[in-house]
């Protein structure tokens, strides 16, 4: 790879992109990092208008092998949007058009660019949304939320970002435009490669246009908030609400730290006793939306036992609702207050298993004397696991790494797998050889080939050397 940019490829692109082409290094500077805070200069940085200038610069990168790292708003956690190899970050900022909403199709085609929440905006006057809500929503793009499968609260019922989408436009690292699937939300025709690309990180294609599956707005929407006197208890819990019926739009977990801060920090009205939580959704319509409540309070209260129950309070209008989830919101923040220092993964684990995973990272919490406080969306098995340190302490940043890998581990022996929406990146790249086979890396590796013959596309994420 090339340490500095061609003055042909300088010169080609510049023609190309007019102002949409920068090179001065405080402009550079503000592309090379995201909220990994890992940073890495690029030697360039292009914000094409079309898909046309799209397909155009990576051709042109790939004749002098120069790296190409798509970029969105740069929320992703994991580094994956860090250019840390140079070579030209591509920002899809100006490409943040809404094409079309179609209400007859339940379907928006939509530019890379466009932000989750300007794009929400524009469906709520249709009665619709498209279903990934990640916590960065309102700041986060479509194209971004793609490249890493984001998903949110709402995935529980209404599923992550692979499952929202039905059709790609993409540049592959060859600079061929391809088209994958169609505008139905039924179709058996070839291989399944948009619901590939999502979740590639970047590193098969650049998507260019999204045609988005969209649902119908509920009529209604009620909320449940079921404080516990330990996480084992809650653990259990989501086990249950997850066995019967009644599926909740929203089911997250708070361990005792998070509840801690949600109370001291977030100003929550949380009882002191309180170990662990639970915020329970449903939503449908009005006339049977108070059955579904009903039914997931029941399971909540294990089936009448009182299993380990301190409180079940309902949310019974949309400001009470909004106020308990502003408390899940302010978590983020307020971890700061316990420690500088945050490793944050989001392993995911069968949900029959979560009572296990809590209680094994427990273990390591006290194993390795460092805070880890749990929370996230327990209804899929995807917890966010924080562990706390001070980077400042060399002891303590070994005995953190030490113990994020033994909760990498765990989620593994536990039947889970590494990642639920933050993705791989760098950060979990290395990891990658204990979550996935010999074959199957070199299948993933093969597929790369074909679709990157020259490796330019984010080269040293997702798959390890």
């Amino acid at each position: 790879m090339m340490a500095a940019l061609p003055p042909a490829l300088d010169h080609a692109l510049a023609d190309l992109l007019g102002d949409g082409w920068r090179t001065d290094a405080s402009e550079r500077l503000t592309y090379g990092y995201d909220n990994s805070r890992r940073h890495a200069m690029p030697d360039a940085v292009a914000l094409p208008t079309t898909a046309a200038q799209v397909q155009a610069l990576v051709r042109a990168c790939r004749v002098h092998r120069v790296p190409i790292v798509a970029r969105g708003r740069g929320t992703n956690t994991t580094g994956a949007a860090v250019p840390a190899a140079g070579g030209v970050v591509v920002s899809f900022e100006r490409m943040d058009r809404v094409l079309a909403i179609r209400p007859g199709d339940r379907c928006a085609v939509v530019e890379p660019g466009v932000l989750n929440g300007d794009l929400q905006a524009a469906l709520a006057a249709h009665g619709l949304f498209w279903p990934p809500d990640p916590t960065s929503a309102a700041f986060s793009t479509v194209g971004g939320n793609l490249a890493c499968n984001a998903g949110g609260p709402r995935a529980v019922k209404y599923g992550a970002s692979r499952d929202n989408v039905l059709a790609l436009t993409a540049v592959t690292g060859a600079g061929e435009l391809v088209h994958c699937g169609s505008a139905t939300t039924k179709g058996s025709t070839g291989y399944d490669l948009q619901r590939l690309l999502v979740g590639s990180e970047g590193t098969l294609a650049l998507v260019v246009e999204a045609t988005l599956r969209l649902t119908p707005a509920p009529q209604a929407r009620g909320a449940l908030r079921a404080v516990y006197r330990d996480v084992a208890s809650a653990a259990r819990a989501v086990a249950r609400l997850m066995a019967q019926p009644v599926t909740p739009s929203m089911l997250e977990f708070m361990d005792h730290h998070a509840v801690r801060l949600a109370r001291d920090v977030g100003g929550a009205d949380l009882p002191h006793a309180a170990g662990a939580l639970l915020m329970i959704e449903a939503d449908g319509d009005a006339a049977t939306l108070p059955h579904a409540l009903e039914a997931l309070r029941h399971a909540a209260h294990g089936h009448g036992t009182g299993d380990g129950v301190i409180s079940i309070d309902a949310a019974d209008d949309e400001a009470a609702r909004s106020r308990l989830w502003a408390a899940r919101k302010t978590l983020s923040p307020a971890l700061r207050t316990l420690a500088p220092g945050k490793i944050n993964e989001d392993v995911v684990v069968p949900v029959s298993r979560i009572p296990d995973l809590v209680d094994g990272v427990q273990r390591l919490a006290a194993s390795f004397d460092l805070p880890i406080v749990c929370f996230g969306h327990a209804g899929n098995g995807n917890l966010h696991v924080n562990l706390m340190f001070d980077p400042t302490d060399p002891a303590q940043s070994t005995r953190a790494h030490e113990a994020m890998a033994g909760v990498f581990d765990l989620a593994l022996e536990l039947g889970g797998t590494l990642s639920g929406e933050h993705g791989i990146g760098l950060a979990k790249r290395d990891f990658m050889p204990r979550a996935i086979d010999p074959p199957t890396l070199a299948l993933m590796r093969a597929i790369k080939a074909q679709f990157d013959p020259d490796g330019i596309l984010n080269p040293g994420k997702l798959l390890p050397p």
